[in-house]
């Protein structure tokens, strides 16, 4: 049988005594076991009917497919179900050893969960600034770092969304190729700015997200064009973020400039003088102290526990040691585990609004909708081998690492604290990575089981595959293959420097797959929470 080595997983206990630890296993056949006390294993490839599985001392007794799970024990109905020592659900019925574990026998519901805020923080162990990473970074006048250098141009309202790509259509390949230190020049437009309330949570979120983009590291200049009528008014707008027009922002009011056509020409115009001193920008060695790295998964199947989440949380923990910032989003994602990032809160009140913002999921924005919080995932996981959100969420934490939990911010907010910290947004990827880019974000590092594809611009994505399978179906997607994890040419902790040192080249300016592809022109999609009227 073939050998491989699982290496410092990322193990939670069900008990009151829940926390973060590692262990090394040596694991061998067609299963992998997460935890000793688990009463389930994962299928590593596909198992049989009938397939001995001696480690385990069971036959299976149906067809599973890889990734998904198979009960190891006789498993009571009732009795909750065990993965990583972590409950994600409740049989059904009784299901007896070897018998394939899904949604159909596992049953979804609440159980409690202890707190114990800031019980099992301990302080990141920095390294000295003289052995600490560096990248090629572009400092900007105001101290702000960026790992890109585009031109950006943001709407108000969807009625000026077709003038800002217009505009940005403008600058082809060849129109800027004596600009050769400009990544580009990016529209962003989206669906809201008027039928909207005009003031109170959903305008003050658009607003936040919008100065977010308009003052971002990754940006050398940014044009915001508003039609003139709509209630996210441009003047409102730069009032309410503290913002000026300069020599880095400027503005358009359509109904002012002359309509569509002449606003698009003055655009063009103002955005070819911005060229030349966007040009003169050089790249320079910074510590990577000022990396700020948003925290994806999107397609997640039953190898993201094992293999990417983990990996990319131990990256996570070599990055906060070197200064940088990690930041875990995707609310109902967490939803299940919250408890592991509560315990190691560096304080009460950062564990207490973890917990005020799942409340807020709960109680107020989701109940009696048929949406992931409340249990159901999608389709694709499912297929991939995750029953519900609890099972989800015991992998999607995993991309936290294993630090102190150091802040919580709600969307969009400007992230300021340096090392791990959570940002309240959807589990929906575009509109998470929205958001985390508003908060500073010059990097998203994303996990894929099913293969999502995703970009963004102004900030490049780092795409992690969980398996070798996909990796090889989806190369040109994906930019590393974490399966190499189950394939035994490598541990997580040799993966996650792999993945750090992969942060660091295209901090530098090495290009993403997701780049190369031109992804990220549609997938700035700021949270819509509010009624449309």
């Amino acid at each position: 049988m073939e050998r491989w080595k699982l290496d410092t997983v990322s193990t939670f206990t069900f008990t009151e005594r829940s926390m973060i630890a590692t262990n090394e296993k040596q694991v061998t056949g067609p299963i992998i076991r997460l935890h000793p006390s688990d009463n389930v294993v994962v299928a590593r490839v596909n198992v049989g009917i009938g397939a001995e599985v001696p480690s385990e001392r069971f036959v299976s007794r149906s067809q599973v497919p890889a990734g998904h799970k198979i009960a190891a024990r006789d498993i009571r109905a009732g009795e909750p179900i065990l993965k990583y020592n972590v409950c994600i659900g409740f049989a059904a019925a009784d299901i007896p050893a070897g018998t394939y574990v899904h949604s159909h026998n596992t049953e979804f519901r609440e159980f409690d969960r202890d707190y114990a805020h800031g019980q099992h923080y301990v302080p990141a162990a920095l390294l000295p600034p003289q052995q600490r990473a560096s990248f090629d970074g572009i400092v900007r006048a105001n101290g702000q770092v960026g790992t890109r250098n585009y031109i950006g141009i943001l709407s108000t309202v969807n009625c000026s969304a077709t003038v800002v790509h217009r505009i940005a259509e403008w600058f082809t390949p060849e129109r800027l190729a004596d600009y050769p230190h400009v990544d580009g020049v990016v529209a962003l437009s989206h669906g809201l700015g008027c039928g909207m309330e005009m003031s109170g949570e959903p305008m003050d979120l658009l607003r936040r997200t919008l100065g977010g983009y308009a003052t971002h590291a990754n940006f050398a200049a940014v044009l915001i064009v508003g039609l003139g009528c709509e209630r996210n008014q441009l003047a409102a707008l730069l009032k309410d973020q503290g913002l000026e027009a300069n020599h880095r922002l400027h503005t358009f009011v359509m109904q002012e400039t002359g309509g569509t056509r002449k606003t698009i020409a003055a655009g063009v115009e103002a955005v070819r003088g911005l060229l030349p001193e966007a040009n003169r920008v050089r790249r320079q060695p910074v510590p990577a102290s000022h990396l700020k790295v948003g925290l994806q998964c999107g397609g997640s199947d039953g190898f993201s526990s094992i293999t990417a989440n983990p990996a990319l949380g131990a990256a996570v923990d070599i990055l906060v040691r070197h200064g940088g910032t990690a930041i875990l989003s995707e609310t109902p994602e967490i939803y299940g585990v919250e408890h592991t990032l509560t315990r190691r809160a560096c304080s009460r009140e950062v564990g207490e609004k973890l917990i005020e913002r799942i409340r807020w999921w709960k109680d107020e924005y989701s109940p009696g909708r048929d949406v992931q919080i409340n249990g159901k995932v999608s389709p694709g996981n499912q297929m991939g081998g995750l029953a519900n959100i609890f099972e989800k969420s015991l992998g999607s934490s995993m991309k936290g690492g294993t630090t102190g939990l150091m802040e919580v911010y709600r969307y969009a907010e400007p992230v300021t604290q340096p090392g791990f910290v959570f940002m309240d947004t959807p589990g929906f990827d575009p509109v998470s990575a929205t958001g985390q880019i508003a908060g500073g974000a010059n990097l998203i590092c994303f996990t894929t089981g099913r293969g999502s594809m995703f970009g963004a611009k102004p900030t490049p994505s780092i795409k992690l595959a969980t398996n070798t399978p996909m990796y090889l179906k989806l190369t040109e997607d994906m930019d590393i293959n974490c399966g190499e994890i189950l394939d035994g040419t490598a541990t997580v902790q040799e993966m996650g420097q792999k993945i750090f040192e992969r942060m660091l080249e295209v901090a530098s300016g090495s290009r993403s797959r997701s780049e190369e592809l031109g992804l990220g022109d549609h997938e700035f999609v700021p949270w819509n929470i509010g009624v449309v009227s």
